[in-house]
């Protein structure tokens, strides 16, 4: 990884340059992040001619994205906090593609062309363009990685921006290779991308559908326009502020015009809305540029989820939220939440009951007693549950927002957790529906509560060709709620589901139901309705 002291060598020419790119050991993503960090130091420190320096930088582009994304792998979907090494990997990308950012603007001050024509100007703007594309690429790591901004990162990216418009090349088209239905672009359109996947919230959204917001912003942002606010406009419920590190702030919490500006989302919620009806009327994502890799029905369900954001319409809450304070209890893994739950150990049911090893000697040891018929007294197995202790901010009918400090366990966004509320008594079964670690390692999550108290069962599927032991597993069942529309259902381990799959459950007896449909799903669980044979 890279050294504290970087070690840096002379690049006298365009040649011995891009001989050092075209040797990057790009097939071990490690070597390859400390070779392009020690490239960019020594660009740095001694950096050659504008031209040189600037065609160096283009060709080190991909290198550079190919091996902060293979990087990236190691730690995307963890839960957490990261491990040491996820968290080392994930501030060596931040700072690759910073530095990236910086060896741009250093560039520019290095360019030796004085007089302002169109290629000095479009060089000016390739150069914005691309300090704007690497520190929004940092933005959208802490995104990815859930972790708080650190200060200062947005007032980086509002600073290349408002330079580039007041040097009026804001809007000025520029090409870019690694632009990807090869358009050309301008610093507006990068700039207004990254706006986007901010308000879109991407805390609250899996990676693939965080993968999927970043693809349509870069699609889209040239459908959304920027500009000045001055006194007296009329301004949409959000606005930029370039002078706070933010991305939007509520236009009710600023007083002066003097650097704001406004979002005119207008063409893009139009455009949002075409799509799905394009969609209804059965047109495939590929064909509406949406991607190859996505259905009809993830692309709409989404794209209704961020109409309400990227038109700046105010979304209806569901369900009120009040400011509360208490500490709730918490556990998650199937086999934790079933025992808090239900309040004792899991047991096989008698029909499919095996001795544990400690049950057989016990039995054996006193197969002699004088009473065949005497119930033996096994000692059972003391389980290690604890419980994490989280805080409660505020909540809702259906929620609540908890921050916790960085003691505890490991949590991951979607996961099911079982969680006794601060003014509770009973466990319920809720989801992580947003996450997000704080700059000073506590974590901050909203969770959903899944609808209805819930009863531990024993299941398993009756399948002949499951190829399991035939063994009972935990799950919950959930009873109906008609207050909030809310039918029976099943929560079992991800994977369970099929359409129409016959499952045993046992609570005082065995009895069997069959699965119908998917209500809820997550990282380790689906929650199913059904219907009893």
């Amino acid at each position: 990884m890279s050294s504290a002291t970087p070690v840096t060598f002379a690049i006298p020419d365009l040649q011995t340059g891009c001989e050092i790119i075209a040797r990057l050991p790009l097939t071990n993503p490690k070597q390859a992040e400390v070779d392009l960090s020690r490239f960019l130091d020594s660009l740095l420190n001694a950096p050659p001619d504008g031209e040189t320096y600037f065609r160096l930088l283009e060709n080190a582009r991909l290198p550079i994205a190919f091996t902060a994304e293979q990087l990236a792998q190691r730690y995307l979907g963890k839960p957490l906090p990261l491990a040491d090494i996820e968290e080392t990997i994930f501030q060596l990308i931040v700072t690759l593609w910073l530095k990236t950012a910086r060896a741009y603007a250093h560039c520019a001050e290095k360019d030796s062309v004085e007089v302002e024509d169109a290629n000095h100007n479009q060089r000016v703007a390739m150069i914005l363009h691309r300090c704007i594309h690497h520190v929004g690429m940092a933005i959208v790591e802490h995104q990815r990685a859930r972790r708080e901004y650190p200060w200062g990162l947005w007032l980086e990216l509002h600073g290349y921006y408002a330079s580039a418009e007041e040097w009026g090349i804001a809007t000025l088209s520029i090409p870019d290779p690694l632009e990807p239905l090869g358009r050309s672009t301008h610093c507006a359109a990068a700039y207004v991308g990254f706006l986007l996947g901010e308000m879109a919230g991407c805390y609250a959204l899996s990676l693939r559908e965080q993968a999927l917001v970043r693809r349509w912003a870069t699609y889209w942002a040239p459908l959304v326009s920027l500009h000045k606010a001055a006194p007296g406009d009329s301004l949409p419920p959000y606005v930029v502020d370039l002078m706070q590190d933010v991305a939007v702030r509520p236009v009710t919490e600023c007083l002066q015009t003097d650097f704001l500006r406004r979002l005119d989302t207008s063409r893009l919620a139009l455009q949002i809305t075409q799509i799905r009806q394009q969609l209804r009327q059965k047109a495939s994502p590929a064909q509406l540029n949406l991607g190859d890799d996505c259905t009809a029905g993830q692309c709409n369900r989404l794209l209704e989820y961020l109409f309400c954001p990227w038109s700046q319409a105010r979304a209806p809450r569901k369900f009120r939220r009040r400011a509360t304070s208490g500490i709730t209890q918490m556990c998650s893994g199937f086999e934790e939440m079933h025992y808090y739950v239900s309040g004792r150990e899991f047991e096989q049911p008698e029909n499919v009951r095996t001795y544990s090893r400690r049950e057989f000697e016990t039995l054996y040891a006193f197969r002699h007693q004088t009473d065949p018929h005497e119930i033996l007294q096994i000692r059972k197995e003391q389980m290690a549950y604890a419980l994490d202790v989280w805080e409660v901010v505020n909540q809702s009918a259906d929620g609540f927002r908890l921050v916790r400090s960085t003691s505890g366990k490991k949590i991951a966004h979607g996961q099911l957790l079982a969680l006794c509320p601060h003014d509770g008594a009973r466990f319920l079964l809720a989801q992580v529906k947003w996450l997000m670690q704080e700059k000073g390692g506590g974590l901050i999550s909203g969770v959903r509560a899944l609808p209805g108290i819930p009863f531990a069962v024993a299941a398993r599927p009756l399948d002949r060709n499951t190829g399991g032991d035939g063994k009972y597993q935990r799950a919950f069942l959930l009873p109906a709620v008609p207050s909030v529309n809310a039918e029976q259902s099943l929560v079992v381990p991800q994977g369970w589901f099929r359409a129409d799959r016959i499952i045993e459950l046992f609570t005082d007896g065995a009895w069997r139901v069959r699965l119908v449909h998917v209500l809820d799903d997550g990282s380790d669980f689906d929650r199913v309705s059904f219907v009893v044979c």
